[in-house]
């Protein structure tokens, strides 16, 4: 007596995988909003990463250190000569103290050399997602959060 084997065809495989492609690309899709949804997390960890940098550096040294950004100009800048943008495609928000702006537009968060800040927040938005860097003025924590834009 012979045992057939049953096992699973070439083409019943390759289906298979073509399914699992296609719905892990409508997942990631609904999920993240797509391209435009990753540019603005990237851009919102760019800016997180940068506010840090500001903060190390500001312990690092003992001096304070200010990390600027224009809301209009899409721009930033912190020390040691970085500098960057925003795409246009996404909205700039700045929330802080009035007295640290460098000029009219522009905002500032200073970090101290205990680590301590000014705090504040930067909003990048785009459509109805947002993200917010907040900036905690006591402990100088930059934390990034994932909100509803706001109107």
């Amino acid at each position: 007596m012979q045992h057939r084997v049953r096992g699973v065809s070439l083409l019943e495989m390759l289906l298979v995988v073509a399914l699992i492609a296609g719905a892990s690309v409508l997942a990631m899709a609904a999920f993240g909003g797509g391209m435009a949804g990753l540019q603005l997390r990237s851009e919102a960890r760019e800016i997180a990463a940068q506010l840090r940098f500001t903060r190390t550096h500001a312990i690092a040294t003992g001096q304070p250190q200010r990390f600027t950004i224009n809301p209009q100009a899409h721009a930033w800048t912190a020390p040691r000569n970085r500098s960057g943008t925003v795409p246009d495609t996404l909205g700039v928000t700045f929330t802080g103290a009035r007295e640290l702006q460098p000029s009219e537009g522009e905002g500032a968060i200073v970090f101290f050399a205990d680590g301590a800040s000014t705090g504040g927040r930067v909003q990048l938005r785009r459509e109805q997602a947002a993200w917010n860097i907040d900036v905690a003025w006591l402990t100088g924590e930059v934390k990034l959060r994932q909100v509803e834009a706001e109107r």
